[in-house]
């Protein structure tokens, strides 16, 4: 079975630094898009970042110019640089994973689809 693992999260002040790592095992033949998306307590989980299996980047608006999202060496591993960040980043992060298109909304982060395989978050706090 596919299996997603996160591993960065924690917890900084505002303006400071994360990466977050997300890694595929399990069946790996084929590339997978790959996606970070977030969700905040009474919040619905919407779209960060993502790179599609052809490559086509997706960054959500309100992390654009601040966060940077990164393949690793191998194929079914994903980075998230997240910099400057604010307390309203505050949420836990999900690596998705799915052999079609991600298929959400930078502006609104809203998802179109349900995707096919998730991790089980990690959590990032931004305190003021």
């Amino acid at each position: 079975a596919l299996q997603l693992t996160e591993s960065g999260g924690g917890s900084v002040q505002a303006g400071g630094s994360l990466t977050l790592s997300c890694t595929i095992s399990g069946y790996t033949y084929i590339t997978y898009s790959m996606g970070w998306f977030r969700q905040a307590p009474g919040k619905q989980r919407e779209g960060v970042a993502s790179i599609d299996m052809d490559g086509t980047i997706t960054v959500a608006d309100s992390v654009k110019g601040r966060f940077t999202v990164s393949k690793g060496n191998s194929k079914n591993t994903l980075h998230l640089q997240m910099n400057s960040l604010k307390p309203e980043d505050t949420a836990k992060y999900y690596c998705a994973a799915d052999p079609r298109p991600m298929d959400w909304v930078p502006s609104t982060g809203r998802m179109n689809r349900i995707l096919d395989k998730w991790g089980q978050g990690t959590l990032v706090t931004v305190s003021s």
